[in-house]
């Protein structure tokens, strides 16, 4: 599993993140996507790595400012119970 976390300028409120959450999944096979405008982020999980010029022009289009992307593995949980 990769973890992508992109940082994303202009979030605003909850739905903000819900629009960039419904482009991520129309755009990619995810597994997991979180965005947070109040950390300006989006969390991706996914099988496969994305193509960060996609992710660029998908964010871009949505209105909001791609800032950058940085891949790599998602945290291990404690016996999976958090």
């Amino acid at each position: 599993m990769i973890q992508t976390t992109i940082h994303i300028d202009g979030m605003m409120c909850g739905m903000c993140e819900a629009h960039i959450n419904d482009a991520i999944r129309k755009a990619f096979s995810v597994k997991k996507v979180s965005a947070s405008h109040g950390k300006g982020t989006a969390v991706v999980l996914s099988e496969e790595p994305l193509d960060e010029s996609q992710l660029k022009h998908i964010i871009d289009e949505t209105g909001y400012t791609f800032v950058s992307a940085q891949v790599g593995e998602p945290r291990k949980r404690f016996l999976g119970l958090f």
